[in-house]
């Protein structure tokens, strides 16, 4: 079974693997930049399980038990039989990134919701609250959740694009669209609800701490780190300590937009 997907305007197949969630990522274009192949079984000579591969591969990627080889342009994988089927995820995102990367994409740990046209990313460490809040503009303002857990942000000239993906984490949230991005807001947890715009060091540190590092390409961390710098230099971020309540809301809504 071969399917061909369209994530972030990154085309690419997939050959054995298909999930119900990648299917509203499925298009029918064929000029990829990348396939990835999950081989079903291995065969079985003297007790000793092998496995045949047509053709030839320059890297090996491990997650626990399970391998995935490369060739040396990153255009061609192969996985080996999966003993943890949840780890062809990682797999596909690590080639995923290695060619969005290159294409001035970077991947953020974040939320996204699309507002009235305007992306709004919600960004801070696992059970921080960033799914409640998109959940909470949806409740009360209606706002499209694009995503609760994963964001491809790319650079274009005429502004920062948040893309919806089929990595989602915990969270439901995965819609094919994307939307320019207005704001970042780097969530705490607090007692009360305050919300204050983050500049020089501390900003950069606040939104760093959330981007995946393509440490495994030889020029990964230069291309992510050269996109971070122009989208920090163009996007405004803020700290928003907050309850999971309407009232946070409504703080960042009069703060960024001036409602």
């Amino acid at each position: 079974m071969k399917n061909y997907y369209d994530v972030s305007g990154l085309l690419f197949y997939v050959s054995g693997f298909l999930s119900k969630n990648w299917r509203k990522f499925e298009t029918e274009n064929c000029k990829t930049s990348f396939d990835i192949e999950f081989l079903g079984t291995e065969k079985e000579i003297h007790g000793l399980e092998y496995t045949e591969l047509t053709k030839p591969r320059t890297n090996i990627i491990r997650k626990d038990e399970d391998i995935m080889l490369v060739d040396s342009t990153w255009r061609h994988a192969t996985v080996i039989p999966l003993r943890r089927k949840e780890h062809a995820y990682n797999f596909l995102c690590q080639l995923f990134y290695t060619h969005a990367v290159q294409r001035h994409i970077l991947y953020l740990h974040s939320s996204l919701i699309d507002y009235q046209g305007h992306g709004l990313m919600f960004l801070g460490p696992s059970g921080i609250g960033k799914t409640t809040q998109a959940e909470l503009w949806n409740q009360y303002r209606d706002a499209l959740i694009i995503n609760g857990d994963v964001v491809f942000v790319q650079e274009t000239p005429e502004a920062f694009l948040g893309w919806g993906t089929p990595w989602h984490g915990s969270s439901p949230y995965c819609e094919n669209t994307n939307v320019p991005v207005c704001a970042m807001i780097v969530l705490k947890q607090a007692p009360e609800n305050s919300i204050r715009e983050l500049m020089g060091f501390e900003k950069v540190t606040a939104v760093s701490n959330s981007v995946f590092y393509p440490r495994w390409l030889e020029n990964g961390m230069e291309l992510c780190l050269e996109t971070l710098d122009h989208l920090l230099t163009k996007l405004p971020v803020y700290e928003l300590s907050c309850r999971p309540d309407e009232d946070a809301v409504k703080l960042t809504e009069e703060t960024i937009f001036g409602k």
